[in-house]
């Protein structure tokens, strides 16, 4: 088994890396003014501090996010062998969609995708 390309791979890439860094600091601008290490966004003067706390339900509409997401690649597997897997993979898609679809629903239901639960609903 041959190894060398990659080694020779491995010493080039540190090489590239090694020659960037060098050259971002022999480039790179060099100033201590005050205002560079004051944050700065788009133009807006930030006011405050950024330890905000952030309700419990951004985290978990990203965590939902995140696992209906993820089922989509799934799906998509699926679509790309759909022909291979022929009517019990159709049958077993469609099952795992519905799944999908009474769980968007009990969560639902449940409140946990509800902004404002004082509007009814119950709170998970």
């Amino acid at each position: 088994m041959k190894l060398w390309p990659l080694g020779l791979y491995f010493v080039l890439v540190i090489g590239l890396v090694a020659t960037m860094l060098v050259v971002s600091y022999f480039l790179g601008q060099r100033h201590m003014e005050r205002e560079t290490g004051e944050p700065y966004e788009g133009g807006i003067v930030s006011e405050g501090s950024a330890r905000v706390r952030f309700s419990m339900k951004f985290y978990l509409v990203a965590v939902f996010f995140v696992i209906f997401d993820l089922e989509s690649v799934f799906i998509y597997a699926w679509a790309v062998a759909g022909r291979q897997l022929g009517w019990a993979g159709y049958w077993e898609v469609l099952v795992f969609i519905g799944v999908l679809g009474l769980t968007l629903v009990y969560l639902w239901r449940l409140g946990a995708l509800d902004w404002n639960p004082s509007a009814g609903g119950r709170r998970p």
